[in-house]
């Protein structure tokens, strides 16, 4: 493996991370600024206010977007493998 392979396996890397986690940081940042907007209208200045809907709605993305995580991660692997297997 050359460097150009390695620096695209680590790009490749990193694009994965995002596609992954780039659901659930949506869907919280979403949250966040709901939870924030309603805080500053109904003057409820409660810090632990957005800790529980944040975890929920991460929990439910997760588990909405685990078969499009599991594509990713198994296309990623495929082409580990076939740059293992042809040097």
């Amino acid at each position: 493996m050359d460097s150009f392979q390695a620096m695209e396996l680590a790009k490749a890397g990193l694009l994965l991370t995002l596609t992954i986690v780039g659901p659930m940081l949506i869907a919280s940042l979403i949250v966040g600024v709901a939870i924030g907007l309603f805080q500053a209208l109904t003057q409820i200045q409660e810090m632990t206010l957005t800790f529980v809907p944040k975890i929920l709605v991460m929990g439910l993305v997760l588990l909405l977007s685990l078969p499009m995580i599991g594509g990713a991660l198994s296309a990623f692997m495929a082409r580990i493998a076939d740059v293992i297997v042809h040097g």
